[in-house]
């Protein structure tokens, strides 16, 4: 193995001293050989074949000298339109093929795609050979639909139904243009509205409809004129005489064929002709060229070659003693390497054990934060449940402070818990942004709204300036943008007294649908020192806590750091001790007016909200099992009470619901199972997932057991009713279907 690398070392080594240098003219970069590709593109469509075929000719020279296969199998293609154009059809097909040869060493299949549909044009139209032209167009469609470019294949199926009208087979045709009707408004362009109407109109025509081909060709006609397309507006010119002449409007007919004439005079006059032919004899000159180029480079390598060869005979001579000398160093270097290796070894496996002790402390981790948060939220939902139970039947105690104290502990400790579950599964990456519909205004003025009370309690004034450039409607996750601004928004009213709070949105760059907004936060409160401002955005940091009681659990920042990082965004901090803080952050949202109409459209609206319905809930907690029935009487629902799934199975075999609300974590036999063997009786009542466990935690074990929807202990009554009255309208269309 040795050897080999030393010879090949020295082989490399020879021919590196022994090669010649020669001059060379500077070459066009990339950027500018793609400018040069579009430059004679342009030309072509505007029928300067002349100018297109020079540009093209230099293009192709320079995209040969760098070695770039796309821009070579471009430059090929653009030469072939250009002679496709002047029914130079044999030479079209030549320079299509060696572009096809470049594009298929590319992984690209775009210029596949384009040279296929090139050539079933030329088949199909000029050479009238229609099997080859439409398997050229069905593998452009293959390449189209690798791709998922809509566009191309409305394209490539224009094409092939053309061909089948142009040799009068319209039954054939009609299923592609069909499909081009069907969906040209969402994928077409303005390229193909001419071609299209013009195909409508030959059918309708053909199939005796002429009232609807007369308006089609009219249509076409319209579009021809107004765009800069003259070689379409010909055809136009040239089928609706043809139509005309059929009817037997003779007059007429000789009029459009006259205009005919006159375009195709215009793009095909012979003094254009003349020099696009001199030009592309010196593009098949530059070929024969660098046939004979390759051909003497061949004959100079293999001179240089059996020069080198005595050379190279002497080096290997001297390289083997060398190797000989290195053979012994080998052997000696390998028996240090074998036991280097045995340390090796040993370390890794040393790694892989602290490896799984790691992937074992996560996992427990995990465990321990789901288990907590459950334990935790189960007695908070019957704390803050009872409390308004207390507050809603002893209006005389809705002033108490105890009773408001015990809310605000119960729902800060709540908050305290839900932090901790959100870092936790940010840092575990089980956060995916969802796409939604929302106005950013709304959402900042229901953020301020929320947190009116910490302003009145601290004296501030909050200010909202919105951008009016900001589009009304965004696309993006607006429950993470809340989450992030009702952070920041708090954290100001908090740390400032007898102040005000200033809440912009500004629209700082737009790139197609991506709109760049720009959120800032600012205060004049106590400000952050510069020493700490790197520290805020730590878990459980919590700057200034000596000297100030701010309540909070330090997880804030850390969530809203975390949280911006998924809108891969960064934010940025400045303070000053006394004087304030501004926090700014930029996030990239979507708009697209189509895509808002089918997201809102497709929000499912509860038009039953004061249904009476028959609830069976399971659930052991007696302190729960009162505070959910409170909520279901206040609502003028019945509610059935039982302490466990076996309790549940057999009520149901005597009665009948409208839906059930299930715990999952009870004794004897839990959710789970209980609403499989429920499913196994054949009872499709909807069941609905009452738990304290986190969402994301229980829903395929729950979707795989037979509910149908979950709500986390605690829960608004709003909307558990919400999905309540959403799951028993579902059933009840099921039943009537």
């Amino acid at each position: 193995m040795f050897q080999t690398r030393l010879f090949q070392f020295l082989l490399v080594l020879l021919i590196s001293i022994s090669t010649i240098s020669y001059a060379q003219n500077k070459l066009l970069s990339k950027v500018e050989i793609t400018k040069l590709t579009e430059k004679s593109a342009e030309y072509r469509k505007a029928a300067n074949f002349e100018k297109s075929l020079m540009i093209a000719r230099i293009s192709l020279h320079n995209a040969i000298a760098i070695k770039n296969d796309s821009l070579i199998a471009t430059s090929y293609n653009l030469i072939a339109l250009n002679y496709y154009e002047l029914s130079e059809n044999d030479k079209a097909i030549l320079y299509y093929n060696k572009g096809l040869i470049f594009a298929n060493k590319i992984a690209s299949n775009k210029l596949k795609d384009r040279i296929n549909n090139n050539l079933g044009n030329i088949y199909c139209f000029n050479k009238k050979q229609i099997n080859i032209g439409i398997n050229y167009y069905k593998k452009s469609l293959a390449y189209s639909a690798k791709r998922a470019d809509s566009t191309s294949i409305i394209r490539t199926k224009l094409n092939i139904t053309w061909a089948y009208f142009d040799i009068g087979s319209f039954k054939e045709g009609f299923p592609y243009l069909e499909f081009i009707n069907t969906y040209h408004s969402k994928f077409g362009n303005e390229d193909t509205v001419v071609p299209l109407n013009l195909l409508n109109g030959m059918y309708f025509g053909n199939v005796g409809k002429n009232e609807k081909a007369n308006s089609y060709f009219l249509i076409a006609i319209q579009f021809g004129k107004k765009g800069n397309d003259k070689e379409n507006l010909s055809y136009a010119y040239q089928e609706y005489s043809k139509f005309l002449f059929k009817k037997g409007e003779y007059k007429k007919a000789y009029e459009y064929l006259t205009l005919f004439n006159s375009i195709t005079e215009e793009l095909y006059n012979r003094e254009k002709l003349k020099k696009a032919n001199v030009i592309g004899n010196n593009l098949e000159l530059d070929e024969y060229k660098r046939k004979i180029d390759a051909i003497e480079f061949e004959k100079n390598v293999q001179s240089q070659s059996l020069k080198q060869s005595k050379i190279i005979l002497a080096l290997f001579i001297i390289g083997l003693i060398i190797l000989l000398l290195l053979f012994y160093s080998l052997f000696k270097n390998n028996n240090f390497k074998k036991k280097i290796n045995n340390e090796l070894i040993i370390a890794n496996e040393k790694l892989r054990i602290s490896k799984e002790k790691a992937e074992e402390a996560s996992q427990l981790k995990t465990q321990f934060v789901s288990t907590i948060s459950h334990e935790l939220r189960t007695p908070l939902y019957g704390v803050i449940g009872i409390t308004n139970m207390l507050l809603d039947e002893h209006k005389e105690l809705k002033g108490s402070p105890h009773l408001s104290s015990l809310k605000f502990s119960a729902r800060y400790l709540l908050s305290l818990v839900n932090d901790i579950l959100q870092i936790n599964k940010i840092e575990e990456n089980r956060i995916v942004l969802e796409n939604l519909t929302f106005n950013v205004a709304d959402e900042i003025n229901s953020i301020v709204n929320s947190l009116s009370f910490i302003a009145q309690n601290h004296n501030n004034k909050i200010a909202i300036t919105i951008d009016p450039n900001i589009p009304e409607f965004l696309i993006g996750d607006k429950l993470r943008l809340s989450q992030i601004l009702m952070n920041l928004i708090s954290n100001a009213l908090k740390f400032t007294n007898n102040g005000e709070v200033l809440i912009s949105a500004n629209l700082i760059k737009v790139n197609k649908k991506a709109h760049f907004i720009e959120f800032k936060i600012k205060d004049n409160g106590i400000g952050i020192a510069s020493a700490d401002q790197d520290k805020i955005f730590e878990k459980f940091v919590q700057v200034g806590k000596k000297d100030n009681d701010y309540q909070g659990t330090g997880l804030g920042l850390a969530i809203v750091k975390r949280l911006l990082e998924l809108f891969k965004s960064e934010i940025s901090v400045e303070s000053k001790v006394g004087e304030g803080t501004i926090f700014k952050f930029t996030i990239v949202f979507d708009y697209d007016p189509n895509r808002t109409n089918e997201i809102i459209n497709n929000i499912k609206v509860d038009l039953s909200s004061s249904q009476i319905f028959k609830i069976l809930v399971v659930e052991d907690n007696k302190i729960n099992q009162t505070v959910t029935k409170k909520i279901i009487h206040n609502n003028n629902c019945s509610c059935t009470l039982v302490d466990d799934g076996f309790q549940a199975i057999e009520i149901l075999n005597k009665d009948t619901f409208d839906i059930i609300l299930m715990d999952i974590n009870m004794p004897l036999i839990n959710g789970f199972e209980t609403t499989r063997k429920i499913r196994l009786n054949g009872i499709n009542i909807p069941i609905i997932a009452l738990t304290a466990f986190a969402k994301d935690e229980i829903t395929e074990e729950a979707i795989s057991a037979g509910m149908n929807d979950i709500i986390i202990k605690p829960f608004e009554p709003a909307k558990l009713f919400q999905v309540i009255n959403d799951q028993i309208n579902k059933s009840r269309k099921i039943n009537l279907s």
